[in-house]
């Protein structure tokens, strides 16, 4: 069966995946994990890509963004991917592929679920059992959102400006979003449609989607969602 096209939407957020081949590690210490961040700053900034969130894990990493054209996403990870794994290769003596194939990405609703996202990514190391906390993990955007580190690489989501009325009532409504957790469910929903690039959201806007675009956005008939519920809360 042919390989479907990303489904990528401009103006609308992506939850966005890349692995390591066969589950390698893709970092051998801090400078390789910095290096990466700079490189997704640069050229989210050159392509017109929004950076929300993300997570560096040892073998591969999360980020939710949202591009201004319907070419700055692949731009940019096809930017970042090649510089990425030359600078590796050169560094570790290998040659090689580095990544499990092309990345991940499907488009999520974001009044339903961005916050849901963003809580997902920041858990992945506490999920992974190398943290106790969010807040303890430096290599993601987390600690920017509670007010601990500056991160040049994140661009906050207009939803995220919600949250509060101050910086302060931010931080803590969203430290508190996250320490309440997400859901079995809902990690499998932003899982599976991530790999599998299904749209996420609600039938209406999966409709809407579909109209958008000739790409099925659906594994089901056009307009047709994921089944999730509405909101899981319990602790993953």
């Amino acid at each position: 069966m042919a390989r479907l096209p990303r489904l990528t939407l401009p103006g609308y957020p992506h939850h966005v995946i890349q692995r390591g081949n066969n589950r390698q590690a893709i970092f051998s210490d801090p400078a390789d994990y910095q290096t990466l961040l700079d490189l997704l700053d640069e050229n989210a900034r050159r392509w017109g890509v929004a950076i929300h969130a993300y997570v560096l894990m040892g073998n591969h990493f999360h980020l939710l963004v949202t591009p201004q054209t319907a070419d700055a996403l692949p731009q940019m990870m096809q930017a970042v991917g090649r510089r990425y794994v030359r600078y590796f290769n050169d560094r570790q003596q290998r040659s090689g592929t580095l990544w499990e194939g092309r990345y991940k990405s499907t488009v999520i609703q974001a009044e339903r679920y961005l916050l849901a996202c963003m809580a997902y990514i920041d858990l992945n190391p506490v999920r992974a059992g190398m943290v106790a906390q969010a807040r303890d993990y430096p290599w993601s955007s987390h600690r920017h959102y509670i007010g601990q580190h500056t991160d040049k690489c994140i661009t906050p989501h207009p939803l995220v400006w919600e949250l509060g009325n101050t910086p302060f009532a931010r931080e803590a409504a969203y430290a508190e979003w996250v320490r309440t957790g997400v859901g079995m469910v809902q990690q499998a929903a932003l899982t599976d449609t991530a790999l599998r690039g299904w749209a996420l959201g609600e039938p209406d806007f999966v409709a809407e989607l579909q109209k958008k675009t000739q790409r099925r956005v659906s594994k089901s008939r056009a307009g047709r969602p994921v089944s999730t519920p509405r909101q899981d809360k319990k602790q993953a």
